[in-house]
């Protein structure tokens, strides 16, 4: 019996009683600080990753950009100035009846303000072919007089893909191998001033019928190319040379180009020496890929299930993995991330599969909560320190002195109120700075 009860006493000595209180409180008092800062906890475990987070993974529009896409450019295939490419652009993006992004906006907030010189006749709406992250595009069909016109617009690329004529000064004539390469330098030539470029095409009168499908999307006509700007943010240059200082590597996952996105980065100080585009990841396998992300920076023209698979392998790698990120398309890797970082302007899928909101885009913001969640976590472990180390005192203490007297030196109980009143001498902890 004595042997049972002085092994109660070496196991209560041994145990950090208070241990879940005072982490809990820790989490729920960073929590609070953060909230005064503008940063939603909504799940309190997150506040630790965030602390140890050594990486950031984050998309490019809204976060190290203004988002506040502006229409800059609607020019014809050589690159001269249409009213044509606008009108087009503008039906698509009027009258889809899905998520209209940042660049719809642009474009209808765009020629509302010049409607004067740019009259439609009277639209009918007929069918759509909804956005998707495969084939980059997005397609409505309108009856416009006695035609069905069918419009698209899309990622270059991908338009150029579907294209077999171009519209020329009201004429249309065969996509030579020519003059596709003028169309892309005209598009590369937008996207070094950082623009993003869009394509516009057209084919009339496919069928009588009012559904349309995506094999429809095919012996097009390119009428030309938007290009949209969204400036760097000033806040982001200070904000990513402090992650750094902070021992936080950033690299920017986007869908958009990659010459875009280079420049954007090359503007706000992450630098870029090489770029992996979707379609090379897609051919790389795990290893390889593992073995990039430790030296690229930048990640271009991805879809969502990409953005996941670059996170799992950084995570892989040993690195606490944050993602930032407001659209839908980024939900799979907010999941993925070790903590997910998003805004509440965010799509609602996306704040769901967020474990904290910003109630501003900006990393600055995100700098303040990195620091506190390193605060909370340096606080937790603290206090398993000196617990474990007092807690060791106490216990060695009982052992070696049971070597020599013939009673027990300290009754469990005895232990479990020496503890007690250490460990609540202990909840002052969360407040240390």
């Amino acid at each position: 019996s004595e042997a049972f009860f002085f092994s109660i006493a070496v196991a209560v000595g041994l145990t950090p009683e208070m241990l879940p209180i005072i982490i809990t409180s820790n989490l729920a008092k960073g929590a609070i600080t953060m909230s005064k800062k503008k940063v939603i906890v909504k799940e309190l475990n997150a506040i630790q990753n965030l602390g140890a987070m050594d990486v950031l993974c984050t998309d490019k529009t809204g976060t190290i950009t203004e988002d506040k896409v502006v229409l800059v450019r609607h020019v014809n295939p050589i690159g001269e100035e249409s009213n044509r490419v606008l009108a087009l652009a503008y039906m698509n993006s009027n009258y889809q009846t899905g998520w209209k992004n940042v660049m719809d906006h642009a474009v209808i907030k765009y020629f509302n303000e010049n409607r004067e010189e740019n009259k439609l006749e009277k639209i009918e709406k007929i069918d759509e072919i909804p956005f998707d992250f495969s084939r980059r595009r997005l397609t409505v069909a309108v009856k416009a007089g006695d035609q069905q016109l069918m419009i698209t617009k899309g990622a270059v690329e991908e338009m150029l893909k579907v294209c077999r004529y171009v519209e020329l000064n009201d004429e249309i004539i065969p996509l030579t191998p020519q003059l596709q390469k003028t169309l892309e330098e005209v598009s590369i030539n937008m996207n070094k001033e950082g623009m993003r470029a869009l394509g516009v095409a057209y084919k009339q009168n496919v069928h009588d019928s009012a559904i349309y499908s995506i094999k429809e999307e095919f012996d097009m006509v390119l009428v030309g190319f938007m290009g949209f700007l969204d400036p760097p943010k000033e806040s982001a240059i200070s904000a990513i040379k402090s992650l750094h200082e902070h021992g936080v590597n950033v690299k920017v996952l986007t869908g958009d180009n990659e010459i875009v996105a280079q420049k954007i980065c090359k503007d706000v100080g992450i630098q870029v020496d090489r770029a992996i585009l979707g379609t090379e990841l897609d051919s790389m396998t795990d290893t390889e890929l593992m073995d990039a992300t430790g030296k690229v920076n930048l990640f271009a023209k991805l879809n969502p299930t990409q953005k996941a698979r670059i996170i799992e392998l950084l995570q892989q790698k040993g690195h606490t993995v944050g993602f930032m990120g407001d659209g839908i398309n980024d939900a799979p890797a907010l999941r993925t991330a070790d903590v997910g970082i998003s805004v509440d302007t965010a799509a609602d899928i996306t704040k769901e599969a967020s474990s904290i909101i910003l109630l501003e885009k900006s990393l600055t913001i995100l700098e303040d909560g990195i620091l506190e969640g390193r605060t909370v976590f340096g606080n937790m472990m603290k206090y398993i320190k000196m617990t474990i180390s007092s807690n060791f005192g106490n216990v060695f203490s009982v052992l070696v002195a049971s070597a020599f007297l013939p009673f027990l030196p300290m009754l469990s109980i005895q232990l479990l109120v020496q503890n007690l009143i250490y460990d609540v001498a202990q909840l002052t902890i969360p407040w240390d700075k």
